[in-house]
């Protein structure tokens, strides 16, 4: 794997788990730290499921956060 996508899994990794720490939703939030531990996992271990990763890693930033979808009930 070439380094610089290493930095970029990290990258997504530190994101996806500052999103759990300020997630609401007691699930999401665990998703998001599930997801950031598996990025990081592939780049020190250099495991061959990028593409199921990349999927994965997506699926999470698309997730709706506690707020929007408690805003979207109260309306």
């Amino acid at each position: 794997m070439p380094w610089w996508f290493d930095l970029i899994l990290l990258a997504v990794a530190a994101l996806l788990w500052s999103l759990g720490l300020a997630n609401r939703d007691d699930t999401i939030a665990l998703f998001e730290k599930i997801l950031a531990v598996a990025a990081t996992l592939v780049v020190v271990l250099g495991g061959r499921w990028l593409p199921l990763e990349i999927a994965g890693l997506i699926l999470a930033c698309y997730l709706p956060s506690a707020a929007r979808v408690e805003e979207r009930h109260r309306s």
